[in-house]
């Protein structure tokens, strides 16, 4: 069980991601075998902000042309572990100058979902991620193109939180993100996962 949150008790904060964007991402991709799903339950909130949005990536993968489809089938991509979606650098890690140096875990663009069967996008994180083999140019205009298209606001559900609202999602197939919020605010959540499988 971990504890998302930007309050602070005697100078510490009590959990993490602060009150700042969460920006698009699935959790733990920079693993070899990340978590299939988790749950996040709503305890404290403020007034306004902090909304959670997800984004389907099936409808994203089955809306690309077909011969983006083709392009990117068997290709791969690091996801980067340094770091996490609120642009904080993990303990003990260095900064990443060079993507196709980012240590973290290679995973295809498309993954078959083990469950339905059916194609999706597998993005991680936009941040320092690189095309395996790619020249370092053509690995940033396919990963900027990918992230504009799996984003859009039609492929997107948007959670307005209440307290008491327990969200469940499927990691496998989804990106989320999170709006920033007044950091005078209290929001306390606590989000516990689901082990996977290798993609």
């Amino acid at each position: 069980m971990n504890v998302i949150s930007n309050v602070k008790e005697d100078g510490v904060p009590i959990g993490g991601l602060g009150d700042g964007e969460a920006i698009w991402h699935s959790d733990m991709t920079y693993v070899d075998t990340p978590p299939s799903a988790a749950l996040l339950y709503a305890l404290e909130l403020p007034a306004e902000g902090g909304d959670t949005y997800w984004a389907n990536m099936y409808l994203a993968y089955e809306a690309l042309p077909a011969d983006m489809k083709k392009r990117i089938e068997g290709l791969k991509a690091i996801h980067d572990a340094t770091y996490n979606s609120a642009g904080i650098k993990r303990k003990g890690y260095d900064d990443v100058t060079d993507p196709r140096r980012a240590p973290g875990a290679h995973h295809g663009l498309v993954r078959r979902h083990p469950e339905t069967g059916r194609k999706c996008l597998f993005l991680g994180r936009r941040r320092n991620s690189y095309i395996v083999g790619l020249p370092l140019e053509e690995s940033e205009a396919l990963l900027d193109a990918l992230w504009a298209h799996a984003t859009q606001p039609r492929f997107a559900f948007c959670q307005q939180w209440q307290v008491g609202d327990l969200m469940i999602w499927d990691n496998r197939c989804t990106l989320h993100r999170r709006d920033p919020f007044d950091p005078n605010a209290r929001r306390v959540m606590h989000r516990t996962q689901i082990k996977g499988d290798r993609p």
